[in-house]
């Protein structure tokens, strides 16, 4: 079964990266469906995902891009953890854990920590968010924080508001509009969502109990617009969101700022320090290096031979 889930799942691309020529290999048999972990653990998928394509992954290496489009392919809530994937894929779990490190980095996941908070308990539960998309680090610090930005969707042609009047007649012919009744009564109808209205109740409060005949379907559209005005909904309070970060290699907790790729700064490594000099010069660690291979090449005066 995971044979057919992993190469539905990633119809693999036929590039191959400069640092690996290996086809993917073949998925280990296995009767059994993937796990779900324990209540409230397990995969989470990020918000504002775009639609799944065949090319989702082609920037990642093999393996990384098999292993992605299976995870991706889990519902939420399932068991993604190294020792649950090694079971269900043909690759072990260093190699696996391999993988989602690459994956950290590349923005498709990470690792942490949400507050649940229930009508009797409050407790701290162990996540992996995954992304199809891949995403910035900027990005998953606004969605640490509760306030991811969702993609920015593609500008519709006419606002909602207007292809709800425009449409008006299919509901109730008597209601048909012109062009340039939509484009003045469109303030209107975005008040009446702006006030939370659905179309739904905004269609029933145009289109009942209609007089017969109509002489003017702008006019009477117009009165109850502004007659049934509904009031301005209270919203409730945004929910604070309570979650946290962990490194991916030594699952030490930190904050987004300080978890640059994924990754605390011991697991990070030394940042690389810029070159000293003019180009080719030698850098300060290797100058010592430099003169002892130097006095090494030298010839003792005692041995040397003068023409």
């Amino acid at each position: 079964m995971a044979a057919s889930q992993l190469s539905d799942a990633h119809r693999a691309p036929r590039e191959t990266p400069p640092e690996s020529g290996a086809a993917t290999p073949p998925t280990r048999p296995s009767a059994n469906p993937h796990p779900l972990a324990k209540p409230g653990y397990g995969k989470r998928s990020a918000p504002g995902e775009r639609p799944r394509t065949d090319r989702d992954f082609a920037h990642l290496l093999p393996r990384d891009a098999a292993v992605a489009a299976y995870i991706d392919r889990l519902p939420d809530g399932s068991d993604i953890s190294v020792k649950t994937l090694a079971k269900h894929l043909p690759y072990g779990q260093c190699a696996l854990s391999t993988t989602l490190n690459r994956l950290q980095d590349a923005g498709h996941l990470r690792r942490g920590s949400e507050c649940v908070i229930t009508d009797e308990v409050m407790l701290w539960v162990t996540r992996t968010f995954f992304s199809r998309t891949a995403r910035e680090h900027d990005w998953w610090n606004a969605f640490t924080r509760g306030d991811a930005p969702p993609d920015e969707p593609q500008r519709p042609t006419r606002s909602r508001a207007f292809i709800l009047l425009a449409a008006l007649g299919r509901t109730a012919p008597a209601l048909t509009l012109s062009a340039a009744d939509c484009v003045h009564l469109e303030p209107q109808v975005s008040e009446w969502f702006a006030r939370g209205a659905t179309e739904a109740e905004l269609l029933h409060a145009l289109t009942g109990g209609l007089p017969s005949p109509v002489h003017c379907a702008a006019r009477l559209v117009e009165r109850r617009l502004r007659d049934k005005l509904p009031p301005e909904r209270v919203l409730p309070s945004p929910r604070t969101v309570l979650r946290t970060l962990e490194c991916g290699e030594c699952g030490a907790p930190g904050t987004p700022e300080a978890l640059l790729g994924g990754l605390c700064r011991p697991c990070r490594g030394p940042s690389p320090q810029p070159p000293v000099g003019p180009p080719g010069a030698v850098q300060p660690p290797g100058v010592r290096d430099r003169m002892n291979a130097v006095r090494a090449g030298l010839i003792p005066r005692s041995e040397r031979t003068y023409r």
